[in-house]
């Protein structure tokens, strides 16, 4: 019995090998001389990639650089996102505030291509681009607080999508320490503030990501079923599933508390019409964090029906980059919040 127990676990070890070999050569030469952590390399990259347009902020976890600028996108001495309006174009004061996630601060387009900037001269009024990419919807909401008594804006957009909420419910995210909310005994408090530093890549490995890191096999079909982003990224969930839809309502009844008036926008990522079960979900997410936008007086739009109109038209790779709306993407957003705007979330000029 011992003897065929040994027969029987060194052929799955030398089938795991010659799968593992396969993997590795299918994937190119490079692969077969690097045997590093997977899980590490990616982790290392994440925070790497951020360490150069964002900062450590005790309040926030992490904010825009302050004077930062390359490949098209640059913030002010503010940490803010420049916003450059059409050469002679007259703009009225105060402006319009921006915050929000990726898609407020304009992931994957220049300065000028985003719907920050393209929505000045539609309103005739000037923009102020806060929003900070990675944000969860309670990063969004303490963005605004710090930054409204600066700007002094006579509006007010915040930009989400779904999956805000999901990091509403996280003390770190893609390797940041941040904030969050603790809803316990109906009230929010805050904690993890002032926010720590974010610990070193190699000391947040779990015994797993240890083992099988290196492992391409495991990457592989981890890839294939969707399940790599889940197992690689450094998220440090503090709060139950579902917990961020459940705080959304007292986190916008906060923000109407700013007595700003105050459009909430609903974004799409693009994934959302490559799966019609994720869409069906992204989507219901989207309009409970509408609806507590409604309960608490403020204005709303979804730009679902106006995105989805765009795809059809012109195609899903117009609409979009990797993972965020192009140029026509955010033509398409600045008009529909400049109707919106008009509509009465913001002064007459």
């Amino acid at each position: 019995m011992i003897g065929r127990a040994a027969l029987v676990l060194g052929s799955v070890l030398v089938t795991l090998l010659v799968l593992e070999l396969g993997c590795r050569l299918w994937r190119g030469p490079s692969a077969l001389l690097d045997w590093s952590n997977i899980i590490l390399r990616e982790r290392q990259a994440t925070l790497n990639a951020g360490a150069g347009r964002l900062k450590r902020d005790s309040d926030l976890g992490f904010v825009l650089r302050p004077g930062y600028a390359a490949d098209g996108v640059t913030y002010d001495i503010f940490g803010r996102r420049l916003t450059p309006a059409p050469a002679g174009t007259m703009l009225a004061e105060p402006p319009v505030l921006v915050v929000g996630d990726s898609y407020a601060h304009g992931d994957e387009v220049s300065d000028g291509e985003t719907w920050a900037a393209l929505l000045q001269p539609l309103i005739g009024r000037r923009t102020v681009n806060a929003g900070v990419s990675g944000y969860g919807l309670d990063q969004i909401v303490l963005r605004a607080e710090q930054q409204v008594p600066e700007v002094k804006p006579a509006a007010l957009v915040l930009v989400f999508i779904a999956d805000d909420l999901r990091r509403s419910e996280m003390k770190r995210v893609w390797g940041a320490e941040k904030p969050y909310f603790d809803p316990s005994g109906g009230t929010l408090t805050l904690r993890n503030v002032p926010v720590p530093p974010s610990p070193a890549p190699a000391t947040t490995l779990d015994l797993w990501q240890s083992l099988f890191g290196w492992s391409v096999l495991v990457d592989t079909i981890l890839r294939h079923k969707g399940w790599q982003y889940e197992w690689s990224i450094d998220h440090v969930r503090v709060l139950p599933r579902g917990a961020g839809e459940a705080m959304a309502c007292p986190l916008l009844k906060r923000l109407a508390g700013l007595g700003v008036p105050t459009l909430v926008v609903a974004e799409y990522d693009p994934y959302v019409w490559k799966n019609a079960e994720y869409a069906t979900e992204q989507r219901r997410l989207s309009r409970s964090v509408l609806d507590c936008a409604r309960a608490a007086g403020l204005g709303v739009l979804d730009l679902f029906e106006a995105i989805d109109d765009g795809v059809k038209r012109d195609g899903h790779a117009a609409m979009f980059r990797t993972s965020h709306p192009g140029p026509l993407g955010h033509r398409i957003a600045a008009e529909q919040i400049a109707a919106a705007l008009k509509e009465g979330y913001m002064p007459p000029r």
